[in-house]
C-alpha cells in the first residue's frame, strides 16, 4: 500500500514481477543500478528495517539473550567474538575495572559506530559482572544483514589514558559471518 494518496497503488501482480527480478544477483543489480543516489538509499533503509522486523519476528529475544550471557563471555570475563543466532548477530561487550582509575574492555562496532549507538540495534541489556571485580558485560542484538561489518575492539585505559589493543573484524555474507581480518595494535597505535 503506498503511503502517500496521491500515489497509485501498485498491484500485486507488478510487486511479484518486480520481486522475481530481484532473486537472481545479476538481474538485481541490472535493477538497482537504474536507481538514483535517494532512491537506492531508501531501498538500502527499508531493507535493514524488513531484516531487523524479521530477526525480531523469528526468535525469542529475552532466550538469546539470557544464553548470550550465561556462554558468551570467557573467564577472564571479555565477550567473546559475535555469532549468529538465526537472522540476528549475537555481540557481547564487557568493561571490567581493574583499579580506580585503569580498566580493561571489548566492544564491537558496527559498520563503524558503536553496537549501542548504531541504527541496527534491536536490543542490548546490560548486567553487572559477577565476581568481585567492578564492571559490566552487555549483550546486543542487531539482523544479520548481508554485507553488515563488525570490528571487535578490545581495549585498557590506565591513568586516564585509553588505548586500543587488538581489533578483529567481521562482515556478514550470503553464507554467515566471516572473519576478515585481525590486527594487534602496538601501544603508539590507535587510541
Amino acid at each position: 500500500m503506498s503511503s502517500d494518496p496521491a500515489e497509485p497503488e501498485v498491484s500485486t501482480r507488478r510487486i511479484n514481477a518486480a520481486s522475481k527480478l530481484l532473486i537472481d544477483p545479476h538481474s538485481a543489480e541490472r535493477v538497482l543500478t537504474k536507481l538514483d543516489e535517494p532512491q537506492l538509499a531508501n531501498l538500502i533503509e527499508t531493507s535493514r528495517q524488513i531484516q531487523s522486523e524479521r530477526a525480531v519476528s523469528r526468535g525469542d529475544l529475552d532466550e538469546i539473550i539470557s544464553v548470550g550471557f550465561e556462554e558468551a563471555f570467557g573467564g577472564d570475563g571479555m565477550g567473546t567474538d559475535p555469532y549468529l543466532v538465526g537472522n540476528v548477530v549475537v555481540c557481547p561487550g564487557a568493561l571490567i575495572w581493574t583499579s580506580k582509575t585503569s580498566h580493561t574492555c571489548r566492544f564491537i562496532s558496527v559498520n563503524n559506530t558503536w553496537v549501542w549507538d548504531s541504527i541496527e540495534l534491536i536490543r542490548e541489556d546490560k548486567r553487572s559482572s559477577p565476581g568481585s571485580r567492578d564492571g559490566f558485560r552487555a549483550v546486543a542484538l542487531i539482523p544479520a544483514a548481508t554485507g553488515t561489518e563488525l570490528d571487535v575492539v578490545s581495549g585498557k585505559a590506565r591513568s586516564g589514558g585509553h588505548q586500543v589493543t587488538r581489533v578483529v573484524s567481521y562482515k556478514v555474507g550470503r553464507d554467515g559471518l566471516t572473519q576478515v581480518s585481525q590486527r594487534n595494535v602496538a601501544s603508539a597505535g590507535m587510541k
